[in-house]
């Protein structure tokens, strides 16, 4: 009878805007927070400042799954809160975001329209499958996860000014194109963020990555 009261209680909805004082969901909404300034920056074309937003967007992202882990208290309505919230955001941190830089670097040329569309509903139909399927074998992701998109794609940044705007905009497609296409494949990846040592590399990463462009946007 206790057990059932206490999964009664467990199941009975909190307040709405309760769920933001919730740590793991603070660290995803900064995050969101980020992934703003990033497509802020980009409609501008300040390009250096939006990397600089898109690398952060995912350290908040690897972070609120860390902190999620290690609290102690969380029942299961908060963490299956936490997952819907995750996954909303990762849609516009790794899909729209991503999209609106291909289209503002391409001068919102129409051409790059069908590009960018592909990579939105490859992005969504990846999402729903990891939400409904989870994890393949446990521990590893069936396609490359979303988040590689923005890490590969601030890290293609750096070598921009090696080529021509046109050019560079082509490249910056092609790759988004490739990347949508490996997220929706059915090749199996690990789980990047649950390695302590990936996560001290992504640390380092993000660190290095603000002070580039930090530096470049000065």
């Amino acid at each position: 009878m206790t057990t059932e009261n206490s999964n009664s209680q467990e199941q009975q909805p909190k307040p709405i805007l309760s769920y933001i004082w919730d740590l793991p969901n603070i660290c995803s909404l900064a995050g969101l927070g980020c992934t703003l300034l990033a497509i802020y920056f980009i409609i501008l074309g300040v390009y250096p400042a939006a990397m600089i937003g898109m690398i952060w967007a995912v350290a908040f992202d690897w972070a609120d799954g860390l902190v999620a882990r290690r609290m102690k208290g969380r029942t299961g309505a908060d963490r299956i809160f936490g997952g819907q919230v995750d996954l909303l955001i990762d849609i516009v941190s790794y899909g729209v975001t991503p999209a609106i830089l291909i289209l503002s670097y391409g001068n919102f040329a129409p051409v790059f329209l069908p590009v960018v569309f592909v990579m939105l509903v490859f992005g969504v139909i990846r999402l729903s499958y990891f939400s409904t399927f989870g994890l393949a074998e446990g521990a590893k992701y069936t396609g490359l996860a979303i988040d590689n998109n923005s890490l590969f794609l601030v890290f293609l940044f750096l070598f921009e000014s090696l080529f021509s705007k046109g050019m560079f905009s082509v490249i910056l497609a092609a790759s988004g194109l490739a990347l949508a296409i490996l997220n929706v494949s059915q090749i199996k990846t690990p789980k990047l963020s649950g390695n302590p040592v990936n996560v001290f590399i992504l640390a380092f990463y993000t660190l290095g990555i603000t002070i580039f462009y930090g530096w470049r946007f000065l």
